[in-house]
């Protein structure tokens, strides 16, 4: 059989679908700690299935409902503002951070990040004033989404706005969880959209102004600029190298990721002793970012063995989950991905509109290989 490479376009889209696919697996152990505790509930995870009530690990009653952080559930942001009607799911012990989503869900991030993708499809140019305005609109809107819980980004964002200031002033200052690998989701799709100009600067800058609206830290833009970096190499070439570009930018950042794969393949270890022996499994981009190319060496041509590795191996698994499906997608295109993951979300309708809409719009005839 002669294997057919993939058209950028199909790239485009494996990255799209990447994105969703990767949270949706992974939402019902998302920030599961306790890897026996996981296996118990869940056996090895394969396939979408809804959360269970309880979580082992949770950590949301310590959540603060007025700002970023841990704290007190006194403040309104949760409850009043965002997330309305939701915010009696925090104070209980072990309450699942997605209560009462079910399979083939997506988590709040990737949610925000079909606001985005929307938006970048409008008729008009891309304008970051009309995000803001749809973002808030989702945010603040009861009943538009399922999803119970909101990182710390979100509730320091409507913490600003709702005491008057500007929403391109909103963006919350440096915590301890603003370097988070949630605040990577959304960014291959402005990094998609700015291709065309086929200019890594204008590539970068696109992506640190994007996050800038949501994210202020220095810690988190390192890590978008290799990210940045990484997908616009692999939309330079017609059969890109994922393996090489994926120790390229773990180099860059200081992890070693072509040893530590030689060293699991050689002596056949399990993932486990990477993510969550080696690298931290928490939301910490630091950490995260690593493991998320660590997985995308490893499984270079094997989209589905790195999500399933990715979910069962805990943790910030939603968003690592999502920033891997979109590197591996756009290495290996939309076949790569099992139909069953694409058909089975549960907005797969509405998001597969929004993809061929993207698609039309931003795969033009000059970006097609």
């Amino acid at each position: 059989m002669i294997y057919k490479l993939p058209s950028r376009a199909d790239r485009m889209r494996g990255l799209l679908w990447g994105l969703f696919v990767g949270d949706s697996l992974a939402m019902p152990v998302h920030w599961y700690y306790d890897i026996s505790a996981l296996a118990k509930d869940f056996g090895q995870i394969r396939d979408y299935q809804a959360p269970k009530a309880h979580h082992p690990n949770s950590i949301m009653s310590l959540a603060n409902t007025a700002k970023a952080g841990r704290g007190s559930q006194d403040g309104g942001i949760v409850g009043d503002v965002i997330l309305k009607g939701k915010k009696h799911h925090w104070g209980p012990a072990n309450r699942h951070y997605h209560q009462g989503m079910h399979a083939g869900d997506n988590t709040l991030n990737l949610l925000c990040a079909r606001v985005l993708l929307r938006t970048l499809n409008g008729k008009d140019a891309y304008n970051q004033t009309d995000f803001l305005n749809g973002y808030i609109c989702f945010m603040t809107t009861p009943d538009l989404h399922n999803d119970t819980y909101a990182e710390s980004y979100h509730r320091d964002f409507f913490a600003n706005y709702a005491n008057g200031v500007a929403p391109e002033n909103c963006a919350g200052n440096e915590g301890h969880d603003t370097a988070s690998i949630g605040g990577l989701v959304s960014l291959p799709l402005v990094i998609l959209a700015s291709l065309a100009e086929n200019n890594l600067q204008a590539t970068n800058e696109a992506a640190l102004s994007q996050q800038r609206l949501t994210h202020r830290s220095s810690l988190l833009e390192r890590h978008t600029l290799e990210l940045s970096k990484l997908l616009f190499n692999l939309f330079q070439e017609t059969n890109p190298d994922g393996e090489q570009l994926a120790y390229v930018a773990a180099q860059n950042l200081g992890f070693p990721a072509d040893q530590v794969v030689e060293n699991v393949r050689l002596h056949r270890r399990s993932d486990l002793e990477v993510i969550g022996g080696l690298l931290s499994p928490a939301c910490y981009v630091d950490q995260a970012f690593p493991s998320v190319l660590y997985l995308a060496a490893r499984y270079h041509d094997d989209f589905k063995s790195a999500l399933v590795a990715n979910t069962n191996a805990g943790g910030d698994n939603c968003h690592r989950g999502a920033v891997l499906g979109a590197i591996l997608g756009a290495t290996l295109g939309v076949s790569a991905i099992p139909e069953r993951w694409i058909n089975g979300l549960t907005a797969h309708d509405e998001i597969n509109d929004e993809i061929e809409q993207f698609v039309a719009k931003y795969a033009s005839d000059a970006l097609i290989a």
